[in-house]
């Protein structure tokens, strides 16, 4: 059974950190791209960082917004992605949600992910 878990989201006042889990179970997830995405009130869901698999390597993308506060990690021994999010402020607050996809072309497209989880809240307070 495909299964991404998500954890780790809360309440958190700007300027802290958090650090999301996602277990990943059911595919050889060492050779699917992973990433995170997230989705606020009234918005479109939006890429936020992805661990890329070319042939040995693992290449790190993030977005604009993120660069320089959050980083995307991931074990394969484990099939666990991480998000360490520091300095956050209050318009990172969304839902976030992992996503697994085998042939990414687009990287921040979230329709070239083949797999969600069911996301996890953070809420970031003024």
């Amino acid at each position: 059974q495909v299964q991404l878990v998500e954890s780790g989201g809360g309440l958190v006042q700007a300027g802290g950190s958090l650090r999301l889990s996602c277990a990943a179970s059911g595919r050889p997830w060492s050779t699917y791209a992973m990433g995170w995405f997230r989705q606020a009130p009234g918005k479109e869901r939006e890429f936020v960082a992805v661990a890329a698999v070319r042939q040995t390597a693992t290449n790190l993308y993030y977005a604009d917004s993120v660069k320089g506060r959050f980083t995307i990690s991931r074990d394969n021994a484990r099939n666990t992605l991480y998000l360490q999010m520091n300095s956050l402020k209050p318009e990172d607050t969304a839902v976030y949600y992992c996503a697994a996809g085998g042939r990414i072309v687009v990287v921040t497209s979230p329709r070239d992910y083949d797999y969600w989880g069911q996301g996890t809240q953070v809420t970031v307070s003024a």
